[in-house]
């Protein structure tokens, strides 16, 4: 059980979240603003405030924030001990929002993962997934993604040697076998459409050895700048970067041998990392980010080359944005024929409480 420090600064996160700032977001600004907390206080705390949100609709409302925030703590502890504690049907009312049943198969597995804490995902550079979990001393490596490691240590990564010299990036099991579905190799020419940060963009320069042009684009010009740093620690360089905002004006002339769309969606596949997204997202959300979903995908589709892959992908897994999206995609598109995914079926979900992980959505298409 946490002590009342955690508590009380916890309490004081809450305050902010209360203020219409997100969880993470409201962690983040309360740790740059007490610089003086320590690793192990920061992640009790975080634990705290998350714990708070896995629970929140077992707290009693009337009671103070700290005392909900120990409610929730010692539900957790509850929990981890014994998962069977809290029965499934309590899970699939009270873990979820209500909305949540007509979009996603509430398995009770996947309801239990939901309340676990996530794992860490990083991803080594090709072929040192082995070497890195060692050098760590707190990594495990996974017959899913071949430069998967899962982190089990407590010391702050970013400031591992390790880190600094690019020998890993921090991404999530889940987002690794995005880049793996893609498959793109040495010397062809790819397009991330909606780039972010450029984790996966990274993955894929990766897995073409480096060799070959990836456009990597975002409507954001700050998060191309943050692709722009980490490409350079990884020692990456075969990319260009292109601001665009998703319209039908596209950035490019150019035709590619694969298109990677990681889409903007709802984050449901991320609800275990992020709990308080539980009760900010709301069915309108997923309504709007399904049609523009489609939209990018039909912005998209002219510019492959004949034989080129194009690549769907979502955290997220409701209906409306998975199947949903991918099916009047291909109803929309004859040239484009559905293409099978990690070996599997053209459309693949990737459950949580399967890969300890994200979820994940992917779908593929090959030009004729």
């Amino acid at each position: 059980m946490p002590d009342q420090a955690t508590f009380n600064h916890a309490a004081l996160v809450l305050k902010a979240v209360a203020g219409d700032q997100r969880a993470d977001a409201a962690l983040r600004t309360y740790f740059e603003r007490h610089r003086y907390l320590g690793p192990r206080e920061k992640r009790g705390i975080t634990r705290t405030v998350f714990a708070y949100f896995r629970w929140l609709s077992w707290l009693d409302p009337k009671a103070s924030p700290q005392k909900r925030l120990e409610q929730a703590v010692a539900l957790h502890e509850r929990f981890l001990a014994d998962e069977k504690s809290i029965k499934a049907e309590a899970l699939a009312a009270l873990a979820v929002p209500a909305w949540l049943a007509a979009e996603v198969a509430l398995s009770p597995d996947y309801l239990r993962q939901l309340q676990r804490e996530p794992a860490l995902w990083l991803r080594a550079r090709p072929g040192h997934a082995h070497a890195l979990a060692k050098s760590l001393f707190a990594g495990e490596t996974t017959p899913l993604a071949p430069d998967a490691v899962r982190f089990t240590g407590t010391q702050d990564l970013f400031k591992t040697e390790q880190f600094k010299s690019g020998e890993f990036e921090i991404q999530d099991l889940a987002s690794q076998l995005v880049g793996l579905a893609a498959a793109p190799m040495a010397g062809q020419t790819w397009w991330d459409a909606c780039a972010g940060e450029g984790g996966k963009t990274l993955h894929l320069a990766d897995l073409m050895y480096n060799k070959g042009l990836i456009w990597a684009s975002d409507r954001h010009t700050g998060r191309l700048e943050t692709l722009k740093r980490r490409a350079a620690r990884a020692k990456l360089f075969n990319y260009r970067t292109a601001v665009w905002d998703g319209s039908a004006k596209l950035p490019t002339k150019t035709k590619f041998d694969g298109i990677l769309v990681d889409a903007p969606c709802s984050g449901v596949g991320t609800w275990q990392r992020n709990p308080h997204a539980r009760w900010t997202t709301t069915p309108d959300d997923v309504r709007e980010l399904a049609a523009t979903q489609l939209a990018l995908l039909n912005h998209v589709a002219g510019s492959l080359k004949p034989g080129g892959r194009l690549i769907y992908a979502v955290c997220t897994l409701t209906r409306s944005e998975t199947t949903a999206v991918a099916d009047a995609f291909t109803a929309a598109h004859p040239e484009l024929a559905p293409d099978p995914v990690l070996s599997r079926g053209p459309q693949v979900t990737l459950w949580p409480h399967e890969l300890n992980a994200n979820g994940m959505f992917i779908a593929a298409w090959k030009k004729a």
